[in-house]
């Protein structure tokens, strides 16, 4: 007898029937650390570490899942990822386990080249991004996009009421989207989030630059309301987006607290 007959003759015991009729609405894996590769807007694929959360629905009926086929769906699926690959990493995850509904959640850090203001010189800026996939009925799938961007804002209050200069701080700004085109990338979302800061932020700054960036927040001043709100128009005429939530964290220059917002609201996508 060879080993692969050995196999199939120990017990399954997940398989087995439970009687006690109570189904798990997830069951899996978390804090997965696995290599990926990402396919961004540009179409180059980037190596990232991913964190992963893998679960599935179990039926009533059904003792137990099979832990080890979450990894064996992420070793077979090496090709780069964009979203449709994705979608189709957790269609293979439920064909595998059998299973009508489950999630599946990807944290990473990814890097976007950037070219500064008035110098053009080059950097990598870092992102924190999340790709979510969930079926919560059998047929439906909804696919999230979510990335958090640093940005610069300015307080109008603090240059309305100073002879010179007003505050500035750092803020991080979150958009979550559920994604009904193809065609949303993270790249996207940055951009928005970006485009609508007081200003936006880069890795590497010449002292042009510095000045540009400076005069820039100053003549361009936003409360932490006004962020998430003009970043909510945007996503509210964007087709490609459903539901969305955008939230704004100031990390304040003047006091040891932060200030916060967030906001939701729905893209022009048509409602599923």
């Amino acid at each position: 007898m060879n080993a692969t007959d050995k196999f199939l003759l120990l017990p399954d015991t997940q398989a087995l029937p439970d009687l006690r009729r109570m189904p798990i609405q997830k069951v899996g894996i978390r804090d997965l650390r696995y290599p990926m590769r990402i396919r961004g807007a540009d179409a180059e694929a980037q190596s990232v570490l991913a964190t992963l959360q893998m679960t599935v629905g179990l039926p009533h009926d059904v003792k137990g899942t099979h832990m080890s086929r979450f990894v064996e769906v992420l070793e077979r699926h090496r090709e780069p990822l964009d979203l449709d690959g994705f979608r189709a990493l957790f269609d293979a995850m439920l064909e595998r386990l059998g299973a009508a509904t489950g999630h599946l959640t990807m944290r990473f850090t990814y890097f976007i080249r950037k070219a500064a203001p008035v110098s053009g010189v080059e950097s990598l800026l870092d992102y924190d991004a999340t790709w979510e996939a969930a079926r919560d009925a059998p047929g439906a799938t909804r696919v999230t996009v979510g990335v958090a961007t640093p940005v610069t804002s300015l307080c109008p209050c603090s240059k309305k009421i100073s002879d010179y200069g007003a505050h500035n701080q750092r803020s991080l700004m979150t958009i979550r989207a559920d994604v009904h085109a193809a065609g949303l990338a993270l790249e996207d979302l940055a951009r928005v989030a970006e485009q609508e800061a007081s200003c936006e932020v880069w890795g590497l700054l010449k002292r042009p630059d510095e000045k540009w960036v400076t005069e820039r927040a100053y003549d361009n001043p936003k409360f932490v309301e006004d962020l998430v709100r003009d970043i909510a128009l945007r996503l509210a005429d964007d087709a490609r987006i459903g539901a969305f939530r955008v939230a704004s964290e100031n990390f304040e220059s003047i006091h040891n607290h932060s200030v916060y917002a967030e906001i939701e609201g729905r893209g022009a996508a048509p409602a599923a």
